[in-house]
């Protein structure tokens, strides 16, 4: 299965990782809201060993603070090639592209989604970007959908009820500090 196979995931942030709504304050800052479900997820496919990235077309300070709190081993803003931006998570994590997915949900994100070993998207993307993707979210951007994919992949892989047993106090193991 092509879960299986995957080393990294790579996401698109508005869209994916937030509902795409921008807030703009007075002097002009960008702020964007994060789903903690999502970000629980991500951790979980870091602890099973996938290495993360994020590629975006936008450049916001705000992206890099969550990456780093995440853990996310690559931040590719202001990338409007995404394809490209897709490649250079490959080069970057020495990884053939059929080995890196990648969540996006607009026409900028097709020809990463069509190059990726793995393709998701959202239920609201397109329907060429929903057509060309392995994996379709049923729950919202910005609000699971991104956690609903990594329990997918963790659950395709075998790996899901081991990454979750310390919650659930299986074994006596003390869960691993997260940052949802």
């Amino acid at each position: 299965m092509r879960a299986r196979r995957l080393r990294a995931f790579a996401f698109d942030v508005d869209g994916v990782l937030t509902d795409g709504t921008l807030y703009f304050g007075v002097s002009g800052d960008a702020m964007k809201g994060f789903s903690v479900h999502d970000g629980f997820g991500l951790n979980l496919l870091r602890r099973a060993g996938l290495r993360l990235a994020i590629v975006t077309g936008r450049n916001a300070p705000i992206v890099q603070a969550r990456a780093a709190e995440l853990g996310i081993d690559c931040v590719l803003q202001g990338i409007q090639d995404k394809a490209s931006g897709l490649a250079a998570v490959a080069q970057r994590f020495d990884q053939p592209l059929e080995c890196i997915g990648y969540m996006g949900d607009d026409w900028p994100d097709l020809g990463a989604l069509q190059r990726a070993g793995f393709a998701a998207t959202v239920a609201s993307a397109p329907a060429a970007l929903r057509g060309a993707a392995d994996w379709v979210a049923t729950r919202e951007p910005g609000h699971g959908a991104v956690r609903e994919l990594c329990a997918w992949l963790l659950l395709a892989r075998g790996e899901l009820e081991s990454l979750l047993a310390p919650y659930r106090g299986d074994a006596g193991v003390t869960p691993p500090r997260s940052a949802g």
